[in-house]
């Protein structure tokens, strides 16, 4: 175990935010030849690593969200967890790297798949052109240590634009940001009914008759939005809000969004959140997260984030989104469009399971609504996948925190079936 959070230590020092992760990419590939791998890598930054005659091949991604101030990361111990200060820790994935560079100098016999931009829409692992040496699987991006997951949602980003005009209109301007929400990931956290940032304020300037000079918000395509901050325009001073702080600038004549109306009524429209629920699995089927708000060159972008564990419900999901933006006059557009992973119970998700049920009596074989990049790999050649991972709380937000005793037992769960597939 202190091998692996050595390893994690030494990940989390060099900077791997999504599209920033050539270092981190040089230093994994010296690191696996050093433990005796043939390595070759591809255009996507895909790390493909072979030793011996594999029966097994261990997955993770490489990349990190960047919150707070990572890359700059400083790692703390409290209460039994592992956290960072000020930034998001990044275990997901460091930690399942980590778990696979302790293998890689324990086991003779291994086949790694280290993949690039897993969250920024699985690229690398869409991109990924090589073959795979063995037909077994185990990808280490989970984030509940008892369950074995075999299927998992699908996933589509949503690009929405408005050309917008500036109009003199004369008022009090305010400053406004929104404080105190949580954020979250789109997929695990969008059940807890987090709430938006984005369309709090935006629901806050409506209540109270503003007009939009400014206004940005959200962190990533797969995070719930945080963060938000606008410069408005009001007539009269607007009402105190325990999640808005309002700051006064000037009295004046501005240039305002003469499409602020329409903004809000499209954010305020919006049904963000949980779309479809499936009772048999009790997971989310079915989400959409507004994530991204931007006001940039005369135009204003909005990016989304649809999810679904069924192919006909992500693609209908992709349509009603469509349409409804379109009705506000928005120009609409998707890409990294990745359907649903509908696995079947086999008998490597079995001896995944009979290994976890060793550490957790209450080990389960189940489905995420969150996307795994098994779910890409396997629709490209044969393979029977599986996915583990430790506790991991609040990823994708500066309160990640990672569960030091249950990262401790699935270690053990990935070496038993490292041996067992010797």
């Amino acid at each position: 175990m202190q091998e692996v959070l050595g390893h994690f230590t030494q990940i989390s020092q060099i900077p791997h935010c999504s599209f920033d992760t050539i270092k981190l990419k040089q230093f994994l590939e010296q690191f696996a030849r050093e433990a005796g791998f043939k390595v070759t890598s591809d255009k996507a930054g895909n790390i493909h690593c072979i030793k011996g005659e594999p029966k097994i091949c261990l997955q993770a991604h490489y990349d990190m969200v960047c919150m707070g101030v990572a890359p700059k990361i400083e790692l703390f111990e409290e209460d039994g967890f592992l956290k960072a200060k000020n930034s998001s820790l990044g275990a997901d994935n460091g930690i399942g790297l980590a778990m696979i560079l302790a293998a890689m100098r324990e086991f003779k016999n291994l086949e790694c798949l280290l993949t690039n931009d897993e969250e920024v829409g699985l690229l690398g692992a869409n991109a990924f052109e090589g073959k795979l040496c063995t037909n077994k699987l185990l990808n280490l991006d989970h984030e509940i240590d008892d369950e074995v997951v075999i299927g998992c949602a699908g996933g589509v980003d949503i690009q929405a634009i408005l050309p917008f005009t500036r109009e003199k209109m004369r008022g009090k301007l305010y400053e406004l940001e929104a404080v105190g929400f949580k954020g979250g990931h789109s997929g695990m956290d969008i059940i807890n009914n987090v709430k938006s940032s984005i369309k709090e304020l935006a629901a806050f300037i409506f209540k109270n008759e503003g007009v939009i000079v400014e206004f940005e918000g959200g962190e990533r395509i797969n995070s719930i939005p945080k963060h938000a901050k606008a410069l408005v325009c009001f007539k009269n001073e607007p009402s105190q809000s325990e999640h808005i702080k309002c700051k006064f600038i000037s009295e004046a004549e501005f240039l305002a969004c003469a499409q602020s109306q329409n903004l809000l009524y499209t954010i305020n429209a919006f049904s963000q959140g949980v779309r479809a629920f499936d009772k048999h699995l009790n997971i989310v089927q079915t989400s959409i997260n507004l994530s991204l708000l931007k006001m940039k060159e005369n135009t204003i972008q909005i990016e989304l984030f649809a999810r679904s564990n069924k192919l006909e419900g992500l693609r209908n999901l992709e349509f009603e989104t469509k349409t409804f933006f379109e009705s506000f006059g928005f120009k609409i557009s998707s890409s990294n469009f990745y359907a649903p992973w509908e696995g079947e119970e086999n008998d490597f998700t079995e001896a995944v399971l009979e290994e976890l049920k060793k550490e957790f009596k209450t080990a389960q074989i189940l489905a995420v609504h969150a996307g795994l990049e098994c779910g890409v790999l396997e629709k490209k050649q044969a393979l029977k996948c599986a996915s583990i991972g430790p506790n991991i709380f609040n990823p994708h937000s500066v309160d990640e925190r990672l569960d030091l005793a249950s990262t401790a037992k699935i270690y053990k769960v990935v070496q038993a079936l490292c041996a067992r597939f010797q």
